[in-house]
């Protein structure tokens, strides 16, 4: 083993079982049959597939666990299968959700397919032998069996390995049954995504189906389907969930999402987020968002406090590397140590190319007031918060503390640096 080994490299070395290498990384809430899946995994290659149904044009930060988990399994030889669901996303996942998903046209979805398709090739090798000898991994889109469906034919064949009884008592349709209710569409989402599976099965010889902790109860009926229609064997695993500082699952819907889409998270956000992880979470994150080896992950996080500042900056640039490519990582690591470091002219760094950037037309800037300023740059949601950070002494113009906002915005130069706390940073350009 070299220095420059990935973690997978080195599980494969020594013959860990992907099972239980995605056990240790932190991959694995719940599994149907751990035994069964270890012992396919040992018999050959396996085919798994995860959905993602195309209901913004980008994928976010609780897309990318399933990804990693899909790029894991390529890379010990196994083949991987993302599903585009261009069918499953005109009938609306219900799971997790307290309110009904707003319809999304099928124009729509193709506009959405064709952004977060591309997310996937930075992680998983369409061609083949990327990752030695790997086979290529397979995009599909499921409306390409789903649309053609007859109602009639469905209902017969599929339709009757399904009891409503138990599928009124899974938690989610319970809880959305108890509230705001459950529409027709939404209850069929379990038929369908099982189907899915069940296809995959047939079709691509499709072993196994993951996700999140969410879908643990379509998955299981994915698995079942296949017990109950062909007698076959198949099997599902899902992951925790990623959840955002205030607890809440992290996810687009719910307003907090990281975007993997450089166009609507930075990539000097994305890093930003990365290097802001709470101090617990490092390890596991380390684990999950990066291919770097135990050793070295127990390694950084040996310490506590101020320390794992190194920790923390290692997984922000591994986690955009791998997103957004090494040289974006390297450019927004190097931004991110001047920002912080209180010895760099303030001029230097909003000279920065990598530092997020608002631009305001000149003619304007006349007329808008400091507060004004910090709401344009995203900084601050309204000028009565810009007004109260101020007197907190939290918001700063080229690293000087301001503490009236309400005096007319006077850029020293064309770019001016704005900081609020101690790390969310914009740049504003007088154009």
């Amino acid at each position: 083993m070299t220095a420059t080994m990935t973690a997978i490299d080195e599980a494969r070395a020594v013959g860990l079982n992907p099972f239980d290498y995605l056990r240790a990384r932190g991959y694995v809430h719940d599994v149907t049959d751990a035994d069964g899946l270890r012992a396919a995994f040992d018999a050959g290659p396996v085919t798994a597939y995860i959905g993602f149904d195309p209901t913004a044009t980008s994928l976010h930060v609780g897309n990318l666990v399933g990804i990693m988990m899909l790029a894991s399994l390529q890379r010990f030889g196994h083949r991987p299968i993302v599903l585009g669901g261009g069918g499953t996303a005109l009938v609306g996942d219900p799971s997790g959700k307290t309110s009904a998903r707003a319809l999304i046209s099928p124009e729509d979805i193709e506009a959405n397919l064709a952004g977060v398709l591309r997310q996937f090739e930075r992680h998983l090798d369409f061609a083949g032998g990327r990752f030695g000898t790997n086979p290529p991994a397979l995009l599909l889109n499921n409306a390409d069996w789903l649309l053609p469906l007859g109602y009639i034919e469905f209902l017969r064949d599929i339709g009757r390995y399904f009891s409503v009884n138990e599928m009124l008592a899974v938690e989610t349709y319970k809880v959305r049954l108890e509230t705001i209710g459950l529409n027709f569409v939404e209850f069929n989402y379990r038929l369908v995504q099982a189907y899915d599976f069940l296809h995959l099965f047939r079709a691509e010889g499709c072993l196994l189906q993951m996700g999140g902790s969410d879908q643990w109860g379509n998955i299981t009926a994915g698995v079942e389907l296949i017990r109950k229609a062909d007698g076959g064997k198949a099997f599902g695993l899902v992951s925790p969930l990623i959840s955002a500082a205030s607890g809440e699952k992290m996810g687009k819907s719910e307003g907090n999402a990281v975007w993997l889409d450089p166009a609507r998270t930075s990539p000097f956000d994305y890093y930003q987020y990365w290097i802001n992880t709470v101090d617990p979470l490092v390890g596991p994150f380390l684990r999950i968002f990066t291919f770097l080896p135990e050793a070295r992950i127990a390694d950084l996080t040996s310490v506590t406090g101020a320390a794992l500042r190194e920790a923390k900056e290692v997984l922000a640039y591994e986690a955009t590397a791998l997103t957004h490519g090494e040289a974006a990582a390297a450019e927004t690591r190097a931004a991110a140590r001047a920002l912080f470091n209180r010895r760099a002219a303030a001029t230097d760094i909003a000279a920065d190319p990598s530092v997020p950037t608002v631009e305001l037309p000149a003619a304007e800037v006349e007329h808008l007031t400091l507060a004004d300023v910090f709401v344009r740059a995203n900084l601050c949601a309204s000028r009565g918060e810009a007004r109260r950070l101020a007197t907190q002494g939290g918001l700063a113009v080229d690293e000087e503390r301001v503490s009236d906002v309400d005096v007319p915005f006077h850029p020293n130069g064309d770019a001016v640096l704005l900081r609020v706390g101690k790390k969310r940073y914009r740049r504003v350009r007088v154009v």
